[in-house]
């Protein structure tokens, strides 16, 4: 009797391991801060710019946190916006570093805080990053600056959203459009990427350094693709960007290539700007796998890495 209660013991206990695993498959050493884009936001009315991201790695023993840093304005003003928060962060948590996860303007704005305060940061995640410029805020820019009163336009328009984007999230940072455009045009990042070269290619499309000199480990992914659901509504304007790439593989706003830093996980998922952070509402091409797992993974790769 007594061996046959200690088989089935020992074979209930076997069964429970993966689900042990699994509770702490998520679980990184250092918090795991998520970062949005231009025009992004932490929460507007209950849906949050990394849609249901956040909440599925913590189910699994993750510390996240979701900054809300400008909606638009310069990468070095959003980075030091993004530091006094890691720096609450880090106070709150007594953590001694984070794992920075940014999406497209959120890319260069984390390793603004990983090249000037790499004593906080662990590693950086760049998903979508535009590392080498976007062909969109180059025809703005080139609009604003040669065409009488389009300056003012644009300034109004953009400034206009991201301030409406702010009050209904509950913000509360500056907003400067054309102070964010000149940050995303091609020359601007090439400037930024001599000042903060940490993780960056030498040459575009290449492969940066997986870590770089200042400590902090460097990753990336990215979309290759425009449309990718019929039900979601979003998907042809993300078709109707992409033009300004000129059959250059995209994800309607950022190139694959303008996207690549340090170690590169993909830059060929089936997902265009707005699925990389599970948008519009989880929709998503059906032969690929889901954002959020993505952004699992790479948690549990961080976990793995000691980070």
């Amino acid at each position: 009797m007594f061996g046959v209660c200690r088989k089935l013991i020992i074979t209930s206990l076997l069964a429970l391991l993966p689900f042990a695993a699994q509770a702490n498959y998520t679980q990184t050493q250092y918090p795991i801060v998520l970062v949005h884009g231009l025009f992004g936001f932490d929460s507007i009315a209950g849906v949050d710019y990394f849609y249901r991201i956040p909440e599925e790695l913590r189910r699994d023993g993750a510390t996240v946190f979701v900054a809300q840093v400008s909606a638009a304005n310069s990468t070095e003003v959003r980075g030091e916006q993004l530091a006094r928060q890691v720096e609450d962060i880090l106070a709150a948590t007594g953590a001694s570093r984070v794992n920075l996860m940014g999406h497209s303007h959120g890319g260069p704005t984390i390793r603004y805080v990983a090249s000037v305060y790499p004593n906080m940061v662990a590693s950086v995640s760049s998903v979508a990053g535009v590392n080498w410029g976007a062909p969109m805020a180059d025809i703005l820019q080139g609009v604003s600056d040669h065409i009488p009163l389009s300056s003012s336009v644009i300034a109004g328009l953009g400034n206009s959203f991201s301030g409406l984007i702010n009050l209904i999230s509950g913000g509360g940072q500056p907003q400067n459009i054309n102070a964010a455009l000149r940050s995303l045009t091609t020359a601007e990042t090439v400037r930024f990427n001599n000042d903060y070269p940490e993780g960056m290619p030498s040459t575009y499309c290449g492969n940066g350094a997986a870590v770089g000199p200042n400590g902090v480990r460097y990753y990336s992914w990215s979309g290759g693709r425009t449309l990718t659901n019929v039900l979601d509504v979003t998907d042809p304007f993300m078709a109707a960007l992409s033009v300004v790439f000129l059959g250059e593989k995209n994800d309607g706003l950022v190139a694959s290539c303008s996207s690549r830093i340090g170690h590169v996980i993909r830059d060929d998922f089936k997902m265009n700007h707005l699925d990389e952070v599970n948008h519009l509402l989880g929709l998503r091409h059906i032969f690929e796998t889901s954002p959020v797992a993505v952004f699992r993974q790479q948690a549990n790769r961080l976990r793995n890495a000691g980070l």
